[in-house]
């Protein structure tokens, strides 16, 4: 029986067209291969999962391959191009910098970099999280790396670039790899799902992108976790139990709470994500991206599966204060015991809070009303009435005229009681000139 092999070492790209993402960085590596225009030190930095020491292999793969396409892209039938994809080529040296980061390891590259390539065209010295060699071993591999053999190339990759001295980076060409956009990680996914004839909803896959962070492997092995669990066509309900988040109907449940000012029905559906075991943290995660969805949605983007019927009931504004109120409550969660506690005044906050008017969207209101009030004619002018002068008075009283305020003088807001008192109950402020 054939060994089983998972997803990502299986579906490990063999020829650059099967990069996902990285264009650029793609184009740069073959078009030095077709003009013969390559450095001694090549370092692939970014985050977990995007492809470096992927990307590290296939370079070196094309630079050995005997039969290297039109497009330079490596054969992957030659001696070369199979021993590299085994690991077992001995012109391809791959080194863990983590258990390898002494100044004796270092020496042994300098001692053996001199021998010429065994097949290949060139002896490439792949390493790994190289960031963690201690200050010696970098030291000791300078004067290597600056001029190495012309058949010996080094590359490097880490997640950690700032650790690298800078005597090192600016002895490589740096190639920086951004997290794989959401749409390439679901393109893949699906396509791995074809090749596999596993039936899968876009939306749980494109729920695995969002839990993968942009980190291919990650999402390859949740993907082959679910596939795992045996149960087809895999659903986004599915997909959200088995990782311990909350389900779409308990978040449309938590929807209809909130619209309806519900705060029983915000502590029943509390007690039931707490009674089900699922991580605190990983709850406030799910109702993170529900209201972002809303957000996304009011900003233009296109609607995923039944939120588009739902938006209608929370304004952009609203999204903005619950979403803001979920991050603070997270930061807030390490630090209680109560977790349960914690939970339900949470729930309970957000149907309170989806109804509060921000302070910026009060005053821009009132002073939107004001403007259109500014047009009107003033309220006339009360009748004089005459004062009779009493009779046993002999001597003339002269009565001393008020003035009238200057026309420059402004005259106060006839909203500035009513903003006042907004602020002091939006605990905000107001700065008014008098």
């Amino acid at each position: 029986m054939e060994k089983y092999q998972i997803i990502p070492r299986k579906f490990r790209p063999k020829r650059f067209a099967e990069v996902a993402g990285h264009e650029a960085i793609v184009i740069t590596l073959k078009n030095a291969i077709a003009n013969e225009q390559l450095g001694q030190a090549y370092l692939f930095c970014g985050a977990r999962g995007c492809g470096k020491t992927t990307l590290a292999r296939l370079f070196a793969k094309a630079l050995n391959c005997t039969h290297l396409s039109k497009d330079h892209e490596p054969c992957n039938k030659c001696i070369s191009c199979q021993e590299i994809s085994e690991g077992r080529s001995l012109d391809i040296m791959e080194i863990d910098g983590a258990s390898n980061r002494g100044i004796d390891d270092i020496r042994q590259i300098n001692e053996t970099v001199g021998y010429a390539p065994n097949k290949g065209h060139y002896k490439i010295y792949i390493i790994d999280e190289v960031h963690m060699l201690t200050k010696e071993a970098f030291n000791a591999l300078l004067k290597t790396l600056e001029e190495p053999p012309k058949n010996v190339k080094f590359f490097f990759a880490t997640t950690e670039p700032h650790k690298i001295p800078q005597t090192i980076i600016s002895r490589c060409q740096r190639f920086n790899l951004s997290r794989i956009p959401e749409k390439a990680l679901v393109e893949k996914l699906t396509r791995i799902c074809t090749e596999l004839e596993v039936q899968a909803e876009k939306d749980a896959l494109i729920q695995i992108s969002h839990l993968s962070e942009g980190s291919l492997r990650d999402a390859e092995s949740l993907l082959d976790q679910l596939i795992c669990f045996g149960k087809t066509p895999i659903t986004l309900d599915l997909t959200r139990e088995i990782f311990g988040l909350l389900k779409t109907d308990q978040l449309f449940a938590l929807d209809e709470a909130i619209h309806t000012q519900n705060q029983e029905k915000a502590f029943e559906l509390a007690k039931q994500f707490y009674e089900s075991g699922r991580d605190i943290g990983a709850c406030i995660d799910s109702l993170l991206e529900h209201f972002r969805t809303y957000l996304l949605i009011h900003l233009g983007h296109p609607a995923e599966g039944a939120y588009e019927k739902k938006t209608k009931n929370y304004t952009k504004e609203q999204c903005l204060t619950l979403l803001d109120t979920l991050i603070q409550w997270q930061q807030q969660m390490s630090k209680t015991p109560f977790k349960r506690i914690h939970l339900e005044m949470l729930l309970a906050t957000l149907v309170r809070k989806s109804q509060n008017i921000s302070l910026d969207h009060l005053i821009s209101r009132l002073l939107e009303l004001e403007g259109k009030g500014e047009g009107e004619a003033p309220p006339p002018p009360p009748p004089k009435q005459e004062i009779p002068a009493p009779e046993p008075i002999k001597e003339e009283i002269h009565i001393k005229e008020t003035k009238e305020p200057p026309k420059n003088d402004v005259h106060p807001s006839k909203y500035d009681t009513l903003i006042r008192f907004a602020a002091v109950e939006l605990e905000g402020s107001v700065n008014q000139g008098n």
